[in-house]
């Protein structure tokens, strides 16, 4: 351990190591490449990461759940919202795929940005959006202003743009090769946890009420205390959120820093993608990736029991929504179990919650990224089968422990994917390969739902559920044909044999 003074004049703790690389795998280096891994192997004295990355990350996870709340802030009490704005459920459900339909085209808009600007103003334009939009929805508590709430929504949407590619980015900008793969499950945990707020918040703030102004008086402290929160994160992400270290934390980010100094070596953001989509392993990687959360978007959409007309299908398509699993089908092999849905759903957020921070623990104790990558999938798939066959054993406890299953593999892949693109991918920025995978996963999403919806009522939930059981079997050969070009460990490699030899 050493001291090192901050730019505030503090002095922070910081721990200095020498990089290394547990991989074992066979890297076949680009050029590009090649020459980021020699910038890497620069002389040097080892790498700091500093003690304040870890309040920045821990900022980025409240700064993330802020917005993930507000995504299912209306459609978890649909039943109140429609009746005191007096609309129908398919505006209810506006408000929740609004977050897919602006993703969608913002997404390469967003990457861009991120990769110009940095992580800090990107993240200080998205918390200002989320607060913007909160304290709008301060001012639409009147049965005739459902619109300017909806303008709210609007707005604090956009700013999920500034949030969902920013995990892998910040883990790699921040943390030390042991601790980049934990640094992004975290990350994908302060939306997990957002989710699970606004599953259980709103219920207890709006309880249903015969009478108006008490749903009224009730919809404004909610407003009110999700604007006040956002507003103490804005401030504090101003004055505490940094851009990135002193010093870089490893070979690999040191190696990046030093290509965008390099005015020779800088690429365009068109001349980024096109290598990224030239990638052969990124593309498999782009369709298993695509295919596993598609999956599980399309099992996540019939969601509040009172949605039963078949529209309510393609309800809450947004990266959030495999998140929460409200299960219609648990109603139909356990009639007037209502009650359960809900703690099924919220039982499979927790899940998806361990599963993601147990995931980053395993890559960064052995930095098999291919094979923890094949493993979280197959299991996936396993977990699906088991879930589709296990719904009629007629105990409720059983689709507790099966559902939860699911969830914990399957959210537990999320920054599994991150990690491996980031890896197949350097020194490209995380940022957009996390973009990419994002629209990779909205994409099958919609098409996934639409299959799944029409096996769902044509046939029954036992044919639509092992059509996604097949759909994660071809997903589970794309992974094992994706080759483990380790791009990002071959730079940590190239840096500690160049200190070896010194």
């Amino acid at each position: 351990m050493d001291l090192k003074h901050s730019a505030s004049g503090a002095v922070e703790s910081t721990d200095t190591y020498i990089a290394t690389s547990k991989s074992t795998d066979m890297i076949t280096p680009k050029e590009k490449e090649s020459k980021a891994a020699k910038a890497a192997a620069a002389p040097g004295e080892g790498y700091k990461v500093y003690a304040r990355r870890w309040a920045v990350l821990i900022l980025f996870v409240f700064y993330s759940a802020s917005n993930a709340m507000q995504w299912i802030q209306y459609t978890i009490i649909n039943n109140i919202i429609t009746r005191y704005y007096g609309i129908s459920d398919k505006w209810v459900d506006w408000t929740s795929m609004i977050y897919m339909i602006l993703y969608i085209p913002l997404i390469f808009p967003g990457s861009w940005f991120l990769d110009k600007v940095g992580l800090r103003i990107t993240a200080l334009v998205g918390i200002v959006g989320t607060c913007l939009g909160a304290w709008i929805k301060v001012f639409s508590v009147d049965p005739s202003l459902f619109y300017v709430s909806f303008i709210g929504q609007a707005i604090v949407a956009l700013a999920q743009v500034c949030i969902l590619s920013l995990p892998a980015r910040l883990a790699a900008v921040w943390f030390g090769p042991d601790q980049v793969s934990s640094a992004t499950s975290v990350g994908v945990f302060g939306n997990q946890l957002g989710v699970a707020v606004g599953f259980v918040l709103p219920p207890m703030l709006v309880p249903n009420s015969d009478s108006l102004d008490t749903v009224g008086k009730d919809l404004q402290m909610m407003f009110y205390l999700v604007a006040g929160l956002t507003s103490i994160l804005l401030v504090l992400m101003i004055f505490f959120f940094q851009d990135k270290p002193p010093t870089p934390p490893s070979a690999a980010q040191e190696a990046s820093q030093r290509l965008e100094g390099m005015a020779e070596q800088q690429v365009s953001f068109l001349q980024s993608l096109k290598n990224l989509m030239t990638n052969r392993n990124f593309i498999f990687l782009l369709l298993s990736y695509g295919i596993n959360v598609g999956v599980f978007y399309a099992i996540s959409t019939l969601l509040n029991p009172v949605h039963t007309q078949r529209t309510a299908s393609v309800q809450c398509l947004s990266d959030e929504s495999a998140f929460l699993m409200v299960f219609q089908v648990v109603l139909k092999y356990y009639p007037g179990h209502e009650v359960d849905t809900g703690r099924i759903g919220l039982s499979i957020v927790l899940a998806g919650m361990l599963g993601s921070v147990v995931s980053g623990i395993v890559l960064d104790k052995t930095h098999k990224f291919k094979e923890t990558t094949l493993a979280v999938y197959a299991l996936s798939m396993v977990g699906m089968w088991i879930f589709t066959f296990t719904l009629d054993t007629g105990h409720i406890a059983v689709v507790y422990l099966t559902a939860s299953l699911l969830g914990f593999f399957m959210t537990g892949y999320l920054p599994v994917g991150f990690e491996f693109g980031a890896e197949l991918t350097f020194p490209e920025p995380e940022g957009t390969s996390s973009g990419l995978l994002n629209a990779s996963a909205q994409t099958f999403g919609i098409v996934f739902t639409l299959f799944y919806s029409e096996l769902f009522y044509s046939y029954g939930d036992v044919p639509a559920n092992v059509a996604m059981a097949v759909m994660l079997i071809v997903g589970t050969l794309i992974t094992a044909a994706t080759g483990s070009d380790l791009r990002r460990q071959n730079a940590q490699v190239a840096s500690a044999s160049a200190r070896g030899s010194v």
